[in-house]
């Protein structure tokens, strides 16, 4: 007697399971990095796959372009920006907690992540023979820094970049009319000659933009 179909287990497909997990895992992770360090983390969860391919979208998809990622997290814009990368690149994500490095390390083999602080980017940069770079991608919260470690960050980054790259950050839309994200962007005006912000991602939460940066002001 064969058995009735009816009766075997319905399987998941794998890789709507692996995809699912991993998610899963990203958002615990990127929690418990917020819980352990509020004073560096700006947000609750990841950014959201929209957020992280339109800051992806300064990423060169030509040559052999060197782009540096800052406060990568658990690496949702790391996936974004490696896949419009071309053979031959190169990018480095500077992450300050070291159980996010961890994290990166294990999860993301493909990537040279560095656990220092960005405020020794220039530093971190000539340490391994990096000359320029061609795109900054931030995942940084700014409106936590004061407006002298914004400028000193932005100043390496703008340095690294020279007068071709581009830096691009992201801002939430609740947050614009509050004091600390109204500097930030006084600060990017002064440090970059071009500042334009994107259109908003609303499936993000909370719902966020992009700032793209061209021509750094001190190059």
């Amino acid at each position: 007697m064969e058995p009735d179909p009816g009766d075997a287990p319905v399987a998941r497909p794998a890789r709507q399971f692996d995809v699912a997990r991993a998610t899963d895992t990203a958002r615990w992770q990127f929690l418990s990095a917020a819980l352990r360090n509020p004073g560096q983390i700006g947000a609750v969860t990841p950014s959201s796959a929209q957020l992280a391919a339109l800051l992806a979208a300064v990423v060169p998809r030509a040559g052999a372009p060197v782009v540096v990622e800052l406060g990568p997290g658990t690496g949702s814009v790391s996936a974004a920006i490696d896949a419009r990368l071309p053979a031959g690149a190169r990018h480095l994500a500077v992450e300050l907690d070291p159980v996010m490095a961890r994290y990166l390390r294990r999860t993301r083999p493909g990537l040279e992540v560095v656990e220092a602080d960005v405020a020794d980017l220039a530093a971190l940069l000539v340490e391994r023979g990096v000359a320029h770079v061609d795109a900054i991608v931030s995942g940084l919260p700014w409106a936590l820094f004061d407006v002298q470690t914004q400028q000193s960050v932005l100043t390496q980054v703008g340095a690294a970049l020279g007068p071709h790259g581009v830096f691009a950050s992201f801002g939430y839309v609740h947050a614009l009319p509050m004091p600390a994200a109204r500097r930030f962007r006084d600060t990017l005006r002064e440090m970059f000659d071009e500042v334009m912000a994107t259109r908003t991602v609303w499936r993000n939460l909370p719902p966020a933009f992009a700032y793209v940066c061209r021509r750094p002001a001190a190059v």
